[in-house]
């Protein structure tokens, strides 16, 4: 046996937490989003020096480096909600940190205001992904501004924070950012390429529509169906934003809206196929491999392979064909419908079990770290609550692997600086080592620790050129303070409920996929009149909640289920109400299927349902 092969079973029995600290994601390098990164925060801290602004320069870096972080593939009106809300929350961050620096720096009231900042910000952070980037550079930000010494006052760094992030922000929406393969002017004669994030999003979903068909009648049907869900996701993310409200700005828009809504009664179809258990022909899945590739190319779709009308699944994916063969000729949908929670909705879900939990604990965090500084005297106390507060962030991964990782990194980092530090030219040297940093950090991001190393050399680098002496020891020790004050933390008992993060997500599952069952089943009659087209159009948009909501509890599940054992166990079970709702909503679809055929719901579906009601209620 060769020693590669030894170390097989060796991976496979570590702990959860341990393995989810070995991995890593891995794909094409994204060259557009390194250009960007080189030309982001580089040649801003380059302006800064040369026009004798240096302080405001590294502000204006550091504005940069943050929105780099946040910067991942996707559409541009993605992009603009994705780093823009961050970059305002820092910079209200800054503003509010040296307000409350100069009132209270110093004093025991300083950690009690970060505390309840954090208690604000954790809270929110829990309605999602824009959301937590945003509470987490408010944080960060306000550390900062509270005491990072600079002779300008809050709202003028704060400006300059705006202009480094918007900087980066202007580049994401100018420069073209093709999909892995194309070239940088992408691909297909009269494509516009500021859509190329919205294409690529839409053609997936085609591609992922023929690769759950291909997948009927076997065990690769439920991943391909997650797969599906993942796809619908990202495309609809990509469709909505800034710059597409009620109506498309533009006919490419129009036609990429109406293309996205014919995959909807498409992806319906197939989930009912792949629900029966049946093979298909390999002809079923040619249609929307077809319809993904005039997505993609921006061509006709011609001619579509019509699958065989034996059954009720096959004849609502003949229908389906149909659907989008026309919409695809005339570019015309209607515009999306629900897909958003409104204030009220947004509210609840930070007050919420999860918000309460991640808001305590953030709170505590950022401050007991800032009273430990503080009561250390150290010049760099910000250092401390700022890496706090990354560190608490469960989006990152489970706690110990978080801990692991930022420790890992940051040692690495500043022994590679402390070696750079002593070699390169300053200022010229230090920018210079920005600017590589910069274009790093996509490529970083794939793995924790080694976007850790990255975004600490950069760090240092910005205090190094803002006149303050070599610091990477003292980052390590600060590093190694916080993870333990975040471990501590972590396994405090508790003033509200462990778990709360997944029992939210699945409490959101279980009411979208009950009003998903309650519309499905309004439309089953005795063979009475067929559906009409606003029902099935709300029942799209039900069953497009009920997926999304279920992925969503599905990753909240899996990341508590890699945390340590003592944390892990208050998410115990939950992973059985999961996948009892995921078959719930997969024999939904294929009612909906059948009732759209006949009008009628079959006896066998119906025993299904009443089957997988009650083990929901058992297993809940």
């Amino acid at each position: 046996m060769s020693p590669l092969i030894s170390l097989i079973p060796r991976a496979a029995s570590l702990p959860p937490w341990l393995g989810h600290a070995l991995r890593t994601q891995r794909g094409p390098v994204p060259w557009h989003s390194v250009v960007r990164g080189a030309l982001a925060a580089g040649p801003v801290l380059c302006a800064g020096v040369v026009a004798g602004r240096v302080s405001l320069g590294v502000v204006a870096a550091l504005g940069a480096m943050l929105a780099g972080i946040n910067d991942r593939a996707g559409s541009r009106r993605v992009a603009v909600r994705r780093l823009g809300v961050p970059a305002l929350a820092g910079a209200g961050g800054l503003v509010l940190g040296a307000y409350v620096g100069e009132r209270v720096g110093g004093s025991y009231l300083l950690p009690l205001v970060f505390a309840v900042l954090g208690l604000f910000a954790g809270a929110f952070s829990a309605v999602g992904t824009v959301a937590s980037a945003g509470g987490t550079q408010l944080l960060v930000a306000a550390a900062i501004g509270a005491g990072m010494p600079l002779p300008e006052p809050g709202w003028q760094r704060a400006l300059f924070f705006l202009a480094g992030a918007g900087w980066l922000l202007a580049l994401r929406l100018v420069l073209p950012s093709p999909s892995p393969g194309e070239g940088w002017t992408g691909a297909g004669a009269g494509r516009p390429y500021r859509l190329d994030g919205e294409r690529t999003a839409v053609a997936a979903v085609y591609e992922a529509v023929a690769a759950l068909l291909d997948s009927a009648g076997t065990s690769r049907s439920t991943a391909r169906r997650a797969a599906l869900t993942a796809a619908l996701d990202q495309a609809q993310d990509a469709l909505s934003g800034p710059r597409l409200r009620r109506r498309a700005s533009s006919a490419a828009e129009r036609r990429l809206h109406a293309q996205y809504l014919a995959a909807l009664p498409l992806g319906e179809a197939a989930t009912a196929l792949a629900w029966a258990g049946e093979p298909l022909p390999e002809r079923a899945g040619e249609g929307p491999r077809r319809l993904a590739a005039a997505v993609r190319d921006g061509v006709p779709c011609g001619p579509l392979p019509a699958p065989a009308r034996s059954g009720a699944g096959l004849r609502a994916l003949d229908d389906a064909l149909l659907y989008a063969a026309e919409a695809f000729d005339s570019g015309i949908a209607k515009p999306p419908r629900g897909g958003g929670r409104g204030p009220v909705g947004l509210l609840r879900t930070a007050a919420g079990p999860g918000g309460r939990e991640y808001g305590v604990r953030v709170a505590l965090c950022f401050g007991a770290s800032a009273a430990v500084a503080q009561a250390l005297h150290h010049p760099h106390w910000y250092w401390l609550p700022a890496t706090a507060v990354f560190l608490v962030k469960p989006d990152l991964g489970p706690l110990a692997s978080r801990v692991l990782c930022r420790a890992l990194g940051t040692v690495l980092g500043a022994v590679l600086f402390a070696a750079l530090a002593a070699l390169l030219p300053r200022p010229a040297g230090l920018v210079a080592v920005v600017a590589v940093c910069g274009a790093l950090i996509p490529v970083a991001t794939r793995h924790f620790a080694a976007q850790t190393a990255v975004v600490t050399v950069l760090v240092l680098a910005l205090v190094m050129v803002g006149g303050e002496p070599q610091a990477s020891w003292g980052r390590i020790g600060e590093t190694l303070l916080a993870c333990g004050i975040v471990l501590l933390v972590g396994h405090l008992p508790w003033p509200v409920q462990r778990g709360g993060r997944v029992q939210d997500r699945l409490a959101a599952a279980r009411e979208s996929a009950h009003a998903y069952l309650r519309h499905v089943l309004s439309g089953a009659g005795d063979g009475g009149p067929p559906v009409d087209g606003d029902h099935r159009a709300a029942r799209w948009a039900l069953r497009r909640d009920a997926y999304r909501t279920l992925a969503e509890a599905r990753a909240a599940i899996d990341l508590a289920a890699a945390e340590l054992p003592t944390l892990a166990r208050h998410s115990a079970g939950s992973e059985k109400v999961a996948a009892t709702l995921e078959r719930l909503v997969d024999t939904t679809t294929a009612c909906a299927v059948h009732v759209d055929d006949t009008g009628r719901l079959p006896r066998r579906h119906a025993e299904r349902l009443d089957a997988l009601l009650a083990e929901l209620t058992a297993v809940a």
